[in-house]
């Protein structure tokens, strides 16, 4: 939606904040309840649920779904979880398909409405006792901070993978810090999948930026292997800097888990590249897919062993 102009009534500029979201009750107060009933009548507007309005055609945005379970859930509502975490800029796909919205643990919440709309996500509202200004964020909508939001997506997800990659992205993201989401954890001692978390940070703050790396270690830790270097720095022949997934200095082995997105054809020749180089400098190098390290780990485990072995490491 484009800013309203300085003159324009409250009311325009409220809908520009809520990206043309709005309760009854506000549509009332800013045009009175005959000029609602008229947009609605003639399909200016139209009612998604109970009490809540669009003021715009065609699907909802994911902004506008974000709004809609905050402004159901009511006073005090934040919107929490992974939708938090989108909110704030957070990419990637995974399989979950709530929103979620916080409450105080002693607030009253009406059972919420049934959206009139299939395609609408649902809404889930959890509540919570531990919620200080800290875990708060200043936003449109209001949500959890990006630390709390990940957390509660990570104990909320389907599966631990999920939990552990949305851990990963957000830090890979730069969107916060293992110390940032300790922080949280610290305040949540009964949070599910704390321990799981806490582990995931560990290897996150040792270097790990993406979920198979993490499986990566934990195999080498699991099999007696040293554990690697992660993301070493290199700077490339045209002098950028580029970071090697896991890397041995001592017996100079560089391995590589190439994750979906290296099967992009500009991306998997840039690997090669990259490859290249590393041999040409004299390292060892051996790749292995995501699917391997996670489905054929006794493979990937015997091959690191040979090279590492070649290379002078005795076990």
């Amino acid at each position: 939606m484009r800013p309203p102009s300085v003159t324009a009534e409250p009311l325009e500029w409220l809908l520009f904040e809520q990206a043309g979201v709005l309760t009854w009750r506000q549509a009332v107060a800013g045009i009175g309840a005959s000029a609602v009933r008229h947009r609605l009548a003639v399909g200016r507007w139209k009612r998604v649920c109970r009490g809540i309005l669009v003021t715009e055609g065609g699907p909802l945005r994911p902004e506008q779904h974000w709004w809609l379970a905050v402004l159901a859930a009511g006073e005090d509502a934040l919107l929490a979880g992974l939708a938090a975490g989108r909110a704030g800029g957070l990419r990637g796909c995974w399989r979950y398909g709530f929103v979620d919205v916080l409450v105080p643990h002693d607030r009253r919440c009406a059972r919420l409405p049934r959206p009139l709309r299939p395609e609408l996500p649902p809404i889930r509202v959890r509540r919570t006792r531990a919620l200080p200004d800290a875990d708060r964020q200043a936003g449109r909508p209001t949500r959890t901070a990006m630390a709390r939001s990940l957390v509660d997506a990570a104990q909320w997800v389907r599966t631990d993978d999920e939990a552990q990659s949305v851990l990963a992205a957000g830090c890979q993201q730069r969107l916060t810090t293992p110390a940032e989401l300790r922080a949280v954890l610290d305040r949540m001692p009964t949070v599910r999948r704390r321990r799981l978390m806490l582990t995931t940070l560990s290897d996150i703050a040792g270097g790990a930026a993406a979920l198979s790396e993490i499986d990566f270690v934990r195999l080498c830790r699991r099999h007696g292997l040293p554990v690697p270097d992660l993301q070493e720095r290199r700077t490339d022949a045209q002098g950028r800097r580029r970071y090697l997934d896991a890397y041995w200095r001592r017996w100079r082995l560089h391995v590589e888990v190439d994750g979906a997105h290296h099967m992009d054809a500009a991306q998997w020749a840039a690997d090669l590249r990259r490859q290249n180089e590393v041999w040409i400098a004299g390292d060892r190098v051996l790749r292995f897919t995501a699917f391997d390290v996670r489905r054929r780990p006794d493979e990937v485990v015997a091959q690191v062993r040979a090279a590492l072995q070649a290379a002078g490491w005795r076990s």
